[in-house]
């Protein structure tokens, strides 16, 4: 046991007791890590404004006994006050973490993994893009090893005529061998670019039914990944 300082940011919070709150962060060096922030929940507490969810961070850490350590101090690193005013921006936030939530491994350290994330809010912040949740998801896949196909059948490897999208074969099918979901060329050559290199280029796509097929495609493949619903993507739908 100990004392170590990382950097994070913070995926959710929940109660614990009556003043306290147990914080899940990303962290930099350390994966996934869970920790109790003492008094937080108190009216007069400053301390609990830096650890909301989105928020990125430096912290001092104790090194706990069992699953949990304490956080001790907490220094803003970025705030993401452009996030957290805009009620859109928020909820594509929450998605994005939710999903990183579902990724992370604890204790498990992942770096890219982080970096990803901090980038992503970066992003957000900055200009909030319609394809940013969708990007970001296909980009998570990619980085678990999951990178759809794109330019070949998955079964027959033809690069002619490919009409559909399969989750179980991962990725796109010609017309004799299709199957999923129909895929149109305009959102495969969109999924290319967010995928080949082109991000920028990518978010730069207006709102339109291109975007919106490959947004609802990503969803999709990351809820077939991690074998459950993203609660925070289908309450977004619903506003």
């Amino acid at each position: 046991m100990g004392l170590y300082r990382d950097q994070g940011v913070v995926l959710r919070t929940y109660r614990l007791g009556e003043a306290d709150r147990i914080i899940v962060l990303l962290t930099e060096g350390r994966g996934k890590v869970r920790a109790v922030a003492k008094g937080v929940r108190k009216t007069k507490s400053r301390f609990g404004s830096r650890l909301e969810p989105v928020s990125h961070l430096s912290a001092l850490f104790y090194e706990g006994r069992g699953e949990l350590d304490i956080v001790s101090q907490a220094e803003t690193l970025d705030h993401f006050k452009a996030i957290r005013e805009d009620l859109d921006r928020l909820s594509r936030a929450s998605s994005m973490l939710e999903a990183v939530d579902q990724l992370a491994q604890e204790r498990e350290a992942n770096p890219r993994l982080y970096q990803m994330l901090v980038n992503g809010l970066r992003s957000l912040a900055a200009n909030n893009a319609p394809l940013t949740v969708g990007a970001f998801y296909w980009k998570l896949l990619a980085l678990e090893g999951f990178r759809p196909l794109l330019d070949q059948c998955a079964v027959c490897g033809s690069t002619d005529d490919l009409v559909a999208f399969d989750l179980g074969e991962g990725g796109v099918l010609c017309r004799t061998d299709r199957r999923g979901a129909p895929v149109s060329l305009e959102a495969l050559d969109l999924m290319r670019r967010v995928l080949g290199g082109e991000l920028n280029r990518a978010l730069a796509e207006p709102d339109g039914p291109v975007v919106q097929e490959v947004d609802a495609l990503a969803t999709q493949a990351m809820e077939h990944h991690i074998e459950r619903r993203l609660r925070s993507v289908h309450i977004l739908d619903r506003g």
